[in-house]
């Protein structure tokens, strides 16, 4: 099946302001996104290999929503309070709604809103499961969880490799599509 997603070009002066945007309100933000957009890449050629810009853009602006954190939170040293939390939780919704104002970019809206969703259907902020949520956020729920377990944050040391790729096996069939995972581990 082909996508309705409109090819969108990096150099596009929207979605470089939205990327400087990022990077000024949180760098550590902007190099996890990078990466993300880079592993989230290399799955989507083993899985939509003629949606690999799709994916790729989507990954860049996964976690736009965190512009719309409160800094207190954001840059905080340590582990998030449950408030804290729930108040980062939101950057999925308010990255949705981010790009949906947007015209060039709204088709992005949907795979932003649900790349925290689980295949178990214990993710948020909509509880969807299995297929229903969309090819490219579960794609993107792959490479940002390994991006995540393999960064340095002030609260624990980053996983190696292994560690990671082990975690997202543990994981397969609860928080990852499992087809998609088996292959991120291939």
């Amino acid at each position: 099946m082909k996508s309705n997603l409109c090819k969108i070009s990096e150099t596009s002066s929207t979605f470089t302001f939205i990327t400087l945007h990022i990077k000024t309100k949180c760098q550590r933000t902007y190099i996890h996104s990078v990466n993300v957009a880079s592993y989230a890449s290399q799955l989507a050629a083993l899985i939509i290999p003629n949606e690999i810009d799709v994916v790729k853009i989507a990954g860049l602006l996964h976690d736009v929503g965190k512009i719309m954190i409160d800094d207190k939170i954001l840059h905080k040293n340590g582990r998030l309070t449950s408030v804290e939390y729930e108040e980062m939780k939101k950057h999925s919704i308010y990255g949705y709604e981010y790009l949906k104002a947007s015209c060039e970019f709204e088709q992005y809206a949907e795979i932003v809103r649900h790349h925290h969703e689980r295949w178990d259907g214990y993710g948020y902020p909509d509880g969807l499961s299995g297929e229903k949520i969309p090819i490219h956020s579960r794609i993107i729920a792959i490479a940002d969880a390994y991006a995540d377990m393999t960064s340095i944050r002030e609260y624990r040391n980053p996983l190696s490799a292994a560690e990671s790729f082990h975690e997202i096996k543990k994981n397969a069939d609860s928080h990852f599509d499992p087809i998609h995972s088996q292959l991120f581990l291939s």
